[in-house]
């Protein structure tokens, strides 16, 4: 029977002290252990953003398999993080690793499939960006504490982001950011600009875009 070692991680505190986005992960990667008939020896939870490099539950958790004789499992590839060159380093460690949501991947398909992560982040936050300036071109009313005032020349406008932001929220919700903290958190950590001109999320502009997206539907 094959050891394996299972590597979680979640973008906050917040949502590694409440489980969300773990139990799914931990599900997922139980099932194909299972299904696989791999022992599973061990796991780490990591609670960090996937754009940063400096992990150190991930650096224990390859030391482990290359000690254990291991293979890293994960429950998506993403988990792991959106950076090629984070990927391409860890590919170059000589852990075996294996993401559940592409089991058969090679190498090469596991770089490139990185590099479509990565592309589809930039492309994200570039539309989302220049959504923002059209925004400011077109002039946002602000009320006297702040919040969007929304004349009827904005309505619009207003509506194209919350169609842009849609798949944005809904990709979110199934990987288990379902408060509105937990979308606030996630939505700054991947450097998504809000329809704000400050460009950061707070829970009253998240609470705005469910709503405008569910009044959409």
């Amino acid at each position: 029977m094959n050891k394996a070692i299972a590597y979680y991680r979640v973008s906050t505190d917040r949502q590694g002290k409440s489980g969300l986005g773990l139990e799914a992960q931990n599900k997922t990667v139980q099932q194909f252990a299972t299904f696989k008939q791999w022992e599973l020896i061990g796991e780490f939870t990591e609670i960090e953003s996937g754009k940063k490099n400096n992990r150190p539950q991930l650096q224990e958790a390859l030391k482990q398999c290359l000690k254990q004789k291991a293979v890293l499992v994960i429950a998506k590839l993403d988990r792991l993080g959106r950076n090629v060159a984070f990927i391409s380093s860890l590919m170059e460690s000589k852990v075996e690793f294996v993401a559940v949501d592409n089991p058969h991947a090679n190498r090469l398909m596991l770089h490139l499939l990185a590099a479509f992560a990565e592309h589809e982040r930039e492309q994200i936050s570039t539309r989302t960006k220049e959504a923002l300036k059209v925004a400011k071109n077109r002039g946002i009313i602000l009320g006297k504490h702040g919040k969007n005032v929304l004349s009827q020349q904005n309505i619009k406008l207003a509506d194209d982001f919350a169609e842009t932001m849609t798949p944005i929220i809904s990709e979110l919700k199934s990987d288990g950011f379902i408060t509105l903290r937990a979308l606030r958190d996630e939505l700054n950590n991947r450097s998504i600009a809000s329809f704000r001109k400050d460009c950061q999320w707070h829970l009253d502009t998240v609470f705005n875009i469910t709503k405008r997206i569910d009044t959409l539907k």
